[in-house]
C-alpha cells in the first residue's frame, strides 16, 4: 500500500503527520514539495481530490500572501494555481494521499481518516498535545 505525504520538514504539523503515518505501520513516500513544487496538473489533481478550490489550499502565515494581495477575490482559480507554483510556500501542508483518500492534514490528526490502520494508540505531538486515536480500521 502506498501512502504519499507532501511534506515540509520545517513545519511541525507536517512532522507530526509524518510521525502518525509511521506509527500506524506505514512508511510513506515523502515528497518535500517546496523544491521542486508539484506540477500544475498534479497540484490541480490533489486539490480536486480533496474537494476544495485552489484558494482553500492557500497558506497565509509565513508566506507572501498579503504582499501579493491574494485575499482579493479577483484572482481566478488558474491565477491562484500560478501563484502557488511561483511561490510553493503558499501551498498549505501537509497533503496526504492514500488508497482511502486525500486530505490536507490540518490538524495533523485528520490523517487518521485516510490511514488503512488508524490505530496508532496515543500519540504525543511536538507541542505536547496527546491525540488518542480511536481504532477505526485495520488490524
Amino acid at each position: 500500500m502506498t501512502i504519499t505525504i507532501y511534506h515540509n520538514p520545517a513545519c511541525g504539523t507536517s512532522r507530526n503527520t509524518l510521525a502518525m503515518i509511521r506509527q500506524s505501520g506505514e512508511e510513506p513516500r515523502v515528497i518535500e514539495y517546496l523544491m521542486p513544487p508539484p506540477s500544475r496538473e498534479k497540484l490541480a489533481e490533489l486539490i480536486a481530490a480533496m474537494g476544495m478550490a485552489p484558494r482553500d489550499l492557500l497558506r497565509e502565515k509565513g508566506t507572501p500572501h498579503a504582499e501579493l494581495g491574494l485575499a482579493d477575490p479577483k484572482w481566478s482559480d488558474d491565477e491562484i494555481l500560478d501563484f502557488m507554483l511561483a511561490h510553493p510556500i503558499l501551498i498549505n501542508r501537509p497533503i496526504v494521499v492514500s488508497p482511502l483518500g486525500v486530505v490536507l492534514a490540518r490538524p495533523s490528526e485528520k490523517v487518521l481518516d485516510i490511514l488503512p490502520n488508524a490505530r496508532i494508540g496515543a500519540f504525543t505531538k511536538e507541542d505536547g498535545e496527546v491525540v488518542a486515536a480511536p481504532g477505526k480500521r485495520g488490524g
